[in-house]
């Protein structure tokens, strides 16, 4: 029984684990190519090196960390081309979530939308939590157009995109324009028009690509050009 109990501490305190090392990513406390082991990690969690170490192989698995020579675990970077491969193939599959959705999700799950949405409007400014709701209405959405393996290759897809760091919607007018087109898309899914439900995601997800490109240029900008 005592085996039993302490198997599932662990899966939980790994859980934890990962899941607390997904937002350090996510946030930009952990960058690309930074180094990770297990000693440090586990001192900034609190928690033993084992639950670290299983965290940590899961984020090898999603694509998140890479081994380099002479260097052990590292936060993966992404080059140019593969941040326009990502967003090419997520203004795809979202755009066809929406299709799908406008055809199949329930009047529930569009008030359910609406109302995270609302919920949205009203927090701009705290990037945290509009980055938590915006992420609810597009699992939500998702899950209304009934298609796991969509499902399936959005989130693995949404795990990548975390390697770029803090959210476009922390800045205040993004945030506003991403609440208008949510509504636009929202509008779409009432009148179930698959069409423009396809098309407003897709139009949503491109805007999102620009001000990302925007915001890593920034970041790579020299200093005597600002």
């Amino acid at each position: 029984m005592n085996t039993s109990k302490n198997k599932s501490a662990d899966a939980s305190q790994s859980q934890s684990a990962y899941a607390r090392l997904l937002e350090m990513i996510r946030a930009g406390n952990l960058g690309p190519g930074d180094r990770l082991t297990e000693t440090d990690l586990a001192q900034r969690l609190d928690v033993s090196r084992t639950p670290i170490r299983e965290a940590m192989r899961r984020l090898e698995a999603d694509g998140l960390v890479v081994h380099e020579p002479h260097r052990g675990a590292v936060i993966r970077t992404l080059d140019y081309n593969e941040v326009m491969e990502l967003y090419e193939v997520r203004a795809v599959l979202e755009s066809t979530a929406a299709r799908m959705a406008a055809r199949s999700a329930s009047e529930i799950e569009i008030s359910e939308l609406a109302t995270l949405n609302g919920e949205m409007a009203k927090v701009i400014g705290d990037a945290d939590e509009v980055f938590r709701l915006n992420r609810q209405f597009h699992l939500g959405l998702l899950d209304s157009a009934k298609n796991r393996f969509l499902v399936k290759s959005v989130n693995a897809l949404q795990k990548t995109l975390l390697i770029l760091g803090p959210t476009t919607l922390a800045e205040a007018d993004r945030a506003e324009e991403t609440v208008d087109e949510h509504e636009e898309l929202l509008v779409a899914l009432r009148n179930r028009d698959a069409d423009s439900a396809e098309a407003a995601m897709k139009q949503h997800i491109e805007k999102a690509h620009r001000m990302r490109l925007r915001q890593l240029r920034d970041r790579v900008r020299p200093l005597d050009e600002e």
